[in-house]
Protein backbone atom coordinates (compact mmCIF):
# COMPACT_ATOMS: atom_id res chain seq x y z
CA UNK A 1 0.00 0.00 0.00
CA UNK A 2 2.84 2.29 0.88
CA UNK A 3 4.45 1.65 -2.51
CA UNK A 4 1.15 2.35 -4.29
CA UNK A 5 0.62 5.58 -2.38
CA UNK A 6 4.17 6.68 -3.25
CA UNK A 7 3.47 5.86 -6.90
CA UNK A 8 0.20 7.79 -6.77
CA UNK A 9 1.99 10.76 -5.22
CA UNK A 10 4.68 10.58 -7.90
CA UNK A 11 2.07 10.44 -10.66
CA UNK A 12 0.25 13.39 -9.09
CA UNK A 13 3.49 15.39 -9.14
CA UNK A 14 4.06 14.50 -12.81
CA UNK A 15 0.48 15.53 -13.65
CA UNK A 16 0.90 18.79 -11.75
CA UNK A 17 4.19 19.44 -13.55
CA UNK A 18 2.57 18.81 -16.96
CA UNK A 19 -0.29 21.15 -16.13
CA UNK A 20 2.18 23.82 -15.04
CA UNK A 21 4.04 23.48 -18.36
CA UNK A 22 0.96 24.38 -20.40
CA UNK A 23 -0.50 27.85 -20.14
CA UNK A 24 -2.54 30.43 -21.99
CA UNK A 25 -0.64 32.90 -24.11
CA UNK A 26 -2.53 36.02 -25.17
CA UNK A 27 -0.91 37.89 -28.04
CA UNK A 28 -1.92 41.42 -29.05
CA UNK A 29 -1.03 42.21 -32.67
CA UNK A 30 -2.30 44.11 -35.70
CA UNK A 31 -1.54 41.54 -38.40
CA UNK A 32 -4.98 41.17 -39.96
CA UNK A 33 -4.38 41.23 -43.74
CA UNK A 34 -3.90 38.09 -45.89
CA UNK A 35 -0.16 37.43 -45.70
CA UNK A 36 0.03 38.65 -42.11
CA UNK A 37 -2.89 36.59 -40.80
CA UNK A 38 -1.40 33.48 -42.42
CA UNK A 39 1.84 34.09 -40.55
CA UNK A 40 0.13 34.50 -37.17
CA UNK A 41 -1.72 31.21 -37.76
CA UNK A 42 1.66 29.45 -38.06
CA UNK A 43 2.84 30.82 -34.70
CA UNK A 44 -0.44 29.67 -33.13
CA UNK A 45 0.17 26.17 -34.55
CA UNK A 46 3.68 26.01 -33.06
CA UNK A 47 2.42 27.09 -29.63
CA UNK A 48 -0.51 24.68 -29.65
CA UNK A 49 1.87 21.85 -30.56
CA UNK A 50 3.70 22.67 -27.30
CA UNK A 51 0.41 22.23 -25.42
CA UNK A 52 -0.34 25.91 -24.83
CA UNK A 53 -3.63 27.69 -25.40
CA UNK A 54 -3.33 30.53 -27.92
CA UNK A 55 -5.56 33.54 -27.34
CA UNK A 56 -5.57 35.79 -30.37
CA UNK A 57 -5.99 39.51 -29.65
CA UNK A 58 -5.99 41.10 -33.11
CA UNK A 59 -6.68 44.82 -33.47
CA UNK A 60 -7.19 45.99 -37.06
CA UNK A 61 -5.34 49.02 -38.40
CA UNK A 62 -2.11 48.56 -40.34
CA UNK A 63 -0.07 51.22 -38.57
CA UNK A 64 -0.73 49.79 -35.13
CA UNK A 65 -2.16 52.99 -33.62
CA UNK A 66 -5.44 51.29 -32.67
CA UNK A 67 -3.55 48.41 -31.03
CA UNK A 68 -1.46 50.84 -28.97
CA UNK A 69 -4.60 52.51 -27.60
CA UNK A 70 -6.14 49.17 -26.62
CA UNK A 71 -2.88 48.01 -25.01
CA UNK A 72 -2.63 51.09 -22.80
CA UNK A 73 -6.08 50.51 -21.34
CA UNK A 74 -5.28 46.84 -20.66
CA UNK A 75 -1.99 47.58 -18.90
CA UNK A 76 -3.47 50.43 -16.86
CA UNK A 77 -6.23 48.09 -15.66
CA UNK A 78 -3.59 45.54 -14.53
CA UNK A 79 -4.51 42.97 -17.15
CA UNK A 80 -1.72 42.97 -19.78
CA UNK A 81 -1.46 40.35 -22.55
CA UNK A 82 1.56 37.98 -22.51
CA UNK A 83 2.98 39.69 -25.58
CA UNK A 84 2.15 42.78 -27.59
CA UNK A 85 3.40 43.98 -30.94
CA UNK A 86 5.57 46.98 -30.01
CA UNK A 87 8.76 48.22 -31.64
CA UNK A 88 11.56 50.76 -31.67
CA UNK A 89 11.78 53.51 -29.02
CA UNK A 90 8.28 52.60 -27.79
CA UNK A 91 9.81 49.44 -26.27
CA UNK A 92 12.05 51.60 -24.08
CA UNK A 93 9.09 53.74 -23.03
CA UNK A 94 7.09 50.69 -21.91
CA UNK A 95 10.13 49.22 -20.15
CA UNK A 96 10.68 52.45 -18.24
CA UNK A 97 7.15 52.03 -16.82
CA UNK A 98 8.33 48.80 -15.18
CA UNK A 99 5.73 46.59 -16.87
CA UNK A 100 7.96 44.47 -19.16
CA UNK A 101 9.43 41.08 -18.23
CA UNK A 102 13.16 40.27 -18.21
CA UNK A 103 13.59 37.64 -20.94
CA UNK A 104 17.34 37.10 -20.39
CA UNK A 105 16.97 33.45 -19.26
CA UNK A 106 15.44 32.56 -22.67
CA UNK A 107 17.81 34.88 -24.56
CA UNK A 108 20.88 33.29 -22.98
CA UNK A 109 19.62 29.72 -23.47
CA UNK A 110 18.82 30.48 -27.13
CA UNK A 111 22.02 32.59 -27.70
CA UNK A 112 20.16 35.63 -29.05
CA UNK A 113 23.16 37.96 -28.75
CA UNK A 114 25.09 35.86 -31.27
CA UNK A 115 22.06 35.39 -33.54
CA UNK A 116 21.11 39.07 -33.89
CA UNK A 117 22.91 42.08 -35.39
CA UNK A 118 23.89 44.35 -32.46
CA UNK A 119 21.86 47.27 -33.83
CA UNK A 120 18.73 45.08 -33.60
CA UNK A 121 19.56 43.46 -30.25
CA UNK A 122 20.05 46.89 -28.67
CA UNK A 123 16.50 47.93 -29.65
CA UNK A 124 15.15 44.80 -27.91
CA UNK A 125 16.90 45.58 -24.62
CA UNK A 126 16.31 47.92 -21.72
CA UNK A 127 19.26 48.58 -19.40
CA UNK A 128 21.05 45.60 -20.94
CA UNK A 129 18.20 43.09 -20.50
CA UNK A 130 16.09 41.61 -23.27
CA UNK A 131 12.46 42.72 -22.85
CA UNK A 132 11.28 42.14 -26.43
CA UNK A 133 11.75 39.59 -29.21
CA UNK A 134 12.36 40.59 -32.86
CA UNK A 135 10.44 38.80 -35.58
CA UNK A 136 11.87 40.08 -38.86
CA UNK A 137 13.52 42.86 -40.81
CA UNK A 138 11.41 44.88 -43.24
CA UNK A 139 12.87 47.17 -45.84
CA UNK A 140 10.58 50.18 -46.05
CA UNK A 141 12.08 51.99 -49.07
CA UNK A 142 10.66 49.65 -51.71
CA UNK A 143 8.80 50.54 -54.89
CA UNK A 144 6.48 47.85 -56.29
CA UNK A 145 5.18 47.74 -59.84
CA UNK A 146 2.95 45.74 -62.16
CA UNK A 147 5.05 44.48 -65.07
CA UNK A 148 2.08 44.35 -67.48
CA UNK A 149 1.08 47.96 -66.74
CA UNK A 150 4.63 49.22 -67.34
CA UNK A 151 4.78 47.31 -70.64
CA UNK A 152 1.39 48.62 -71.74
CA UNK A 153 2.51 52.22 -71.03
CA UNK A 154 5.86 51.75 -72.76
CA UNK A 155 7.94 52.09 -69.59
CA UNK A 156 11.19 50.13 -69.86
CA UNK A 157 12.14 48.89 -66.38
CA UNK A 158 11.98 50.45 -62.95
CA UNK A 159 12.90 54.16 -62.63
CA UNK A 160 16.21 54.65 -60.80
CA UNK A 161 15.76 58.30 -59.78
CA UNK A 162 12.92 60.78 -59.36
CA UNK A 163 13.38 62.38 -62.81
CA UNK A 164 13.02 58.96 -64.44
CA UNK A 165 10.04 58.22 -62.21
CA UNK A 166 8.06 61.28 -63.32
CA UNK A 167 8.76 60.53 -67.00
CA UNK A 168 7.38 56.99 -66.43
CA UNK A 169 4.39 58.33 -64.45
CA UNK A 170 3.43 60.64 -67.33
CA UNK A 171 3.47 57.70 -69.77
CA UNK A 172 1.27 55.65 -67.46
CA UNK A 173 -1.19 58.51 -67.03
CA UNK A 174 -1.33 58.92 -70.81
CA UNK A 175 -2.14 55.21 -71.12
CA UNK A 176 -5.24 55.84 -68.97
CA UNK A 177 -3.96 54.07 -65.86
CA UNK A 178 -3.19 55.23 -62.31
CA UNK A 179 0.58 55.83 -61.90
CA UNK A 180 0.67 55.56 -58.08
CA UNK A 181 -1.58 53.37 -55.91
CA UNK A 182 -1.75 55.13 -52.58
CA UNK A 183 -3.73 54.69 -49.39
CA UNK A 184 -4.49 58.10 -47.90
CA UNK A 185 -3.77 57.36 -44.25
CA UNK A 186 -1.23 59.41 -42.33
CA UNK A 187 1.24 56.55 -41.82
CA UNK A 188 1.14 55.75 -45.53
CA UNK A 189 1.75 59.41 -46.42
CA UNK A 190 4.77 59.40 -44.07
CA UNK A 191 6.05 56.11 -45.58
CA UNK A 192 6.15 57.70 -49.04
CA UNK A 193 7.61 60.92 -47.64
CA UNK A 194 10.58 59.27 -45.92
CA UNK A 195 11.48 57.41 -49.14
CA UNK A 196 11.37 60.73 -50.99
CA UNK A 197 13.65 62.37 -48.37
CA UNK A 198 16.05 59.42 -48.62
CA UNK A 199 16.05 59.52 -52.44
CA UNK A 200 16.46 63.29 -52.70
CA UNK A 201 18.97 63.81 -49.90
CA UNK A 202 20.74 60.45 -49.37
CA UNK A 203 21.22 58.50 -46.12
CA UNK A 204 23.25 61.15 -44.28
CA UNK A 205 20.67 63.87 -44.90
CA UNK A 206 17.86 61.46 -44.05
CA UNK A 207 19.57 60.61 -40.77
CA UNK A 208 20.14 64.29 -39.92
CA UNK A 209 16.56 65.28 -40.76
CA UNK A 210 14.39 62.36 -39.70
CA UNK A 211 16.49 60.54 -37.07
CA UNK A 212 18.49 63.30 -35.35
CA UNK A 213 15.73 65.85 -36.10
CA UNK A 214 18.39 68.48 -36.82
CA UNK A 215 16.72 71.86 -37.35
CA UNK A 216 19.30 72.95 -39.94
CA UNK A 217 18.49 69.90 -42.08
CA UNK A 218 14.74 70.29 -41.57
CA UNK A 219 14.72 73.95 -42.61
CA UNK A 220 17.25 73.71 -45.48
CA UNK A 221 17.04 73.52 -49.27
CA UNK A 222 17.23 69.70 -49.47
CA UNK A 223 14.11 69.36 -47.35
CA UNK A 224 12.39 71.96 -49.52
CA UNK A 225 13.22 69.91 -52.62
CA UNK A 226 11.97 66.77 -50.88
CA UNK A 227 8.61 68.42 -50.15
CA UNK A 228 8.31 69.64 -53.75
CA UNK A 229 8.96 66.10 -55.03
CA UNK A 230 6.49 64.66 -52.51
CA UNK A 231 3.74 67.05 -53.63
CA UNK A 232 4.40 66.20 -57.28
CA UNK A 233 3.78 62.50 -56.56
CA UNK A 234 0.32 63.37 -55.17
CA UNK A 235 -0.72 64.45 -58.69
CA UNK A 236 -0.27 60.87 -59.90
CA UNK A 237 -2.61 59.24 -57.36
CA UNK A 238 -6.36 58.71 -57.83
CA UNK A 239 -9.21 60.70 -56.26
CA UNK A 240 -10.40 57.69 -54.21
CA UNK A 241 -7.09 57.36 -52.31
CA UNK A 242 -8.10 59.09 -49.02
CA UNK A 243 -8.78 56.54 -46.28
CA UNK A 244 -7.79 53.52 -48.38
CA UNK A 245 -6.02 50.67 -46.56
CA UNK A 246 -2.50 49.85 -47.77
CA UNK A 247 -3.39 46.30 -48.88
CA UNK A 248 -6.20 47.66 -51.07
CA UNK A 249 -3.64 49.92 -52.75
CA UNK A 250 -1.45 46.82 -53.29
CA UNK A 251 -4.50 45.09 -54.82
CA UNK A 252 -4.78 47.94 -57.36
CA UNK A 253 -1.24 47.16 -58.55
CA UNK A 254 -2.07 43.43 -58.64
CA UNK A 255 -5.23 44.01 -60.66
CA UNK A 256 -3.42 46.13 -63.30
CA UNK A 257 -5.32 49.27 -62.28
CA UNK A 258 -2.17 51.05 -61.08
CA UNK A 259 1.54 50.92 -61.88
CA UNK A 260 3.52 51.70 -58.71
CA UNK A 261 3.18 51.59 -54.94
CA UNK A 262 5.61 52.93 -52.35
CA UNK A 263 5.36 50.54 -49.43
CA UNK A 264 7.52 48.33 -47.25
CA UNK A 265 8.04 44.69 -48.17
CA UNK A 266 4.92 43.56 -46.30
CA UNK A 267 3.25 44.47 -49.62
CA UNK A 268 5.12 41.56 -51.18
CA UNK A 269 3.34 39.22 -48.76
CA UNK A 270 0.07 40.27 -50.41
CA UNK A 271 1.38 39.55 -53.92
CA UNK A 272 2.68 36.14 -52.84
CA UNK A 273 -0.56 35.25 -50.99
CA UNK A 274 -2.43 35.99 -54.24
CA UNK A 275 -0.15 33.61 -56.17
CA UNK A 276 1.75 36.37 -58.02
CA UNK A 277 5.32 35.66 -59.12
CA UNK A 278 8.12 38.21 -58.45
CA UNK A 279 9.97 39.27 -61.59
CA UNK A 280 7.05 38.16 -63.76
CA UNK A 281 3.75 39.51 -62.39
CA UNK A 282 5.26 42.18 -60.17
CA UNK A 283 8.59 43.99 -59.90
CA UNK A 284 10.51 45.25 -56.89
CA UNK A 285 13.20 47.92 -56.66
CA UNK A 286 14.46 50.41 -54.13
CA UNK A 287 12.48 53.67 -54.29
CA UNK A 288 14.01 56.18 -56.74
CA UNK A 289 17.46 57.35 -55.63
CA UNK A 290 17.67 54.94 -52.67
CA UNK A 291 19.42 51.85 -54.09
CA UNK A 292 22.40 52.32 -51.73
CA UNK A 293 20.25 52.80 -48.63
CA UNK A 294 17.95 50.68 -46.49
CA UNK A 295 15.27 52.03 -44.14
CA UNK A 296 14.63 49.23 -41.69
CA UNK A 297 11.55 48.34 -39.71
CA UNK A 298 11.88 45.48 -37.23
CA UNK A 299 8.62 43.99 -35.97
CA UNK A 300 8.87 42.74 -32.41
CA UNK A 301 6.87 41.56 -29.44
CA UNK A 302 7.38 43.13 -26.04
CA UNK A 303 6.85 40.66 -23.19
CA UNK A 304 4.78 41.84 -20.23
CA UNK A 305 5.21 40.80 -16.60
CA UNK A 306 2.86 37.91 -15.84
CA UNK A 307 1.80 36.14 -12.64
CA UNK A 308 1.89 32.34 -12.46
CA UNK A 309 4.44 29.75 -13.54
CA UNK A 310 2.25 28.34 -16.35
CA UNK A 311 1.74 31.76 -17.93
CA UNK A 312 5.47 32.57 -17.64
CA UNK A 313 6.43 29.20 -19.18
CA UNK A 314 4.04 29.79 -22.10
CA UNK A 315 5.55 33.27 -22.58
CA UNK A 316 9.10 31.85 -22.58
CA UNK A 317 8.11 29.19 -25.13
CA UNK A 318 6.50 31.89 -27.29
CA UNK A 319 9.74 33.93 -27.20
CA UNK A 320 11.85 30.93 -28.18
CA UNK A 321 9.39 30.00 -30.97
CA UNK A 322 9.47 33.53 -32.46
CA UNK A 323 13.28 33.40 -32.77
CA UNK A 324 13.33 29.75 -33.89
CA UNK A 325 14.39 28.86 -37.44
CA UNK A 326 11.02 27.22 -38.24
CA UNK A 327 8.93 30.31 -37.51
CA UNK A 328 11.54 32.76 -38.86
CA UNK A 329 11.42 31.00 -42.24
CA UNK A 330 7.64 30.45 -42.43
CA UNK A 331 6.76 33.91 -41.12
CA UNK A 332 9.08 35.84 -43.40
CA UNK A 333 8.16 33.81 -46.49
CA UNK A 334 4.52 34.75 -45.83
CA UNK A 335 5.05 38.34 -44.75
CA UNK A 336 7.50 39.44 -47.43
CA UNK A 337 10.21 40.43 -44.94
CA UNK A 338 13.55 38.74 -44.24
CA UNK A 339 14.63 36.78 -41.13
CA UNK A 340 16.12 38.86 -38.33
CA UNK A 341 18.09 35.83 -37.22
CA UNK A 342 21.57 35.74 -38.76
CA UNK A 343 22.93 32.82 -40.82
CA UNK A 344 19.47 31.70 -41.97
CA UNK A 345 19.22 29.57 -45.09
CA UNK A 346 17.62 31.87 -47.73
CA UNK A 347 17.21 29.14 -50.39
CA UNK A 348 13.39 29.24 -50.25
CA UNK A 349 13.24 33.04 -50.52
CA UNK A 350 12.53 34.93 -53.75
CA UNK A 351 14.77 37.39 -55.56
CA UNK A 352 13.25 40.45 -53.83
CA UNK A 353 14.03 38.96 -50.40
CA UNK A 354 17.54 37.93 -51.47
CA UNK A 355 18.19 41.49 -52.71
CA UNK A 356 16.83 42.81 -49.41
CA UNK A 357 19.12 40.49 -47.43
CA UNK A 358 22.16 41.47 -49.50
CA UNK A 359 21.43 45.21 -49.21
CA UNK A 360 20.80 44.88 -45.45
CA UNK A 361 24.31 43.49 -44.93
CA UNK A 362 25.99 45.94 -47.33
CA UNK A 363 24.30 49.12 -46.08
CA UNK A 364 25.20 48.15 -42.51
CA UNK A 365 28.85 48.51 -43.57
CA UNK A 366 28.47 51.75 -45.58
CA UNK A 367 26.24 53.76 -43.23
CA UNK A 368 23.24 53.44 -45.55
CA UNK A 369 21.31 51.35 -43.03
CA UNK A 370 18.92 53.77 -41.31
CA UNK A 371 15.87 53.29 -39.08
CA UNK A 372 12.45 54.09 -40.50
CA UNK A 373 11.01 57.25 -38.96
CA UNK A 374 7.56 56.47 -40.34
CA UNK A 375 7.46 53.04 -38.73
CA UNK A 376 8.41 53.69 -35.14
CA UNK A 377 12.10 52.82 -35.37
CA UNK A 378 13.85 56.19 -35.24
CA UNK A 379 12.27 58.80 -32.99
CA UNK A 380 9.96 59.07 -29.98
CA UNK A 381 6.29 58.24 -30.62
CA UNK A 382 5.37 61.85 -29.74
CA UNK A 383 7.73 63.41 -32.32
CA UNK A 384 6.83 60.77 -34.90
CA UNK A 385 3.11 61.46 -34.46
CA UNK A 386 3.54 65.22 -34.76
CA UNK A 387 5.69 64.99 -37.91
CA UNK A 388 3.35 62.39 -39.42
CA UNK A 389 0.39 64.75 -38.94
CA UNK A 390 2.27 67.70 -40.48
CA UNK A 391 3.32 65.60 -43.50
CA UNK A 392 -0.22 64.27 -43.97
CA UNK A 393 -1.81 67.71 -43.72
CA UNK A 394 0.54 68.94 -46.46
CA UNK A 395 -0.29 65.92 -48.64
CA UNK A 396 -4.05 66.40 -48.21
CA UNK A 397 -4.31 70.17 -48.46
CA UNK A 398 -2.97 71.82 -51.61
CA UNK A 399 -3.43 75.25 -49.99
CA UNK A 400 -0.52 74.53 -47.60
CA UNK A 401 2.62 75.85 -49.31
CA UNK A 402 5.95 74.02 -49.31
CA UNK A 403 7.43 76.75 -47.07
CA UNK A 404 4.56 76.49 -44.59
CA UNK A 405 4.82 72.67 -44.53
CA UNK A 406 8.55 72.91 -43.91
CA UNK A 407 7.96 75.22 -40.94
CA UNK A 408 5.30 72.87 -39.53
CA UNK A 409 7.52 69.79 -39.83
CA UNK A 410 10.44 71.59 -38.17
CA UNK A 411 8.17 72.68 -35.32
CA UNK A 412 6.70 69.16 -35.01
CA UNK A 413 10.22 67.74 -34.64
CA UNK A 414 10.56 69.63 -31.35
CA UNK A 415 7.63 67.70 -29.81
CA UNK A 416 8.66 65.88 -26.63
Amino acid sequence: MLKLSKLAAALALVAAGTAAMAGEVEVLHYWTSGGEAKSVAELKKIMEAKGHVWKDFAVAGGGGDNAATVLKSRVVSGNPPAAAQIKGPAIQEWAAEGVLANMDPVAQAEKWDSLLPKVVADVMKYKGNFVAVPVNVHRVNWMWANAAVLKKAGVAGMPKNWDEFFVAADKIKKAGLIPVAHGGQNWQDFTTFESVVLGVGGPKFYSDALVKLDQKALTGETMKKSLETFRKIKGYTDAAAPGRDWNLATAMVMQEKAAFQFMGDWAKGEFIAAGKVPGKDFLCAAAPGTANAFTFNVDSFAMFKLKGAAAQKAQADLSAAIMGTEFQEIFNLNKGSIPVRLNMNMAKFDDCAKLSGKDFVETAKTGGLVPSAAHGMAISPAAEGAIKDAVSQFWNDDKISVDEAQKRIAAAAKTK
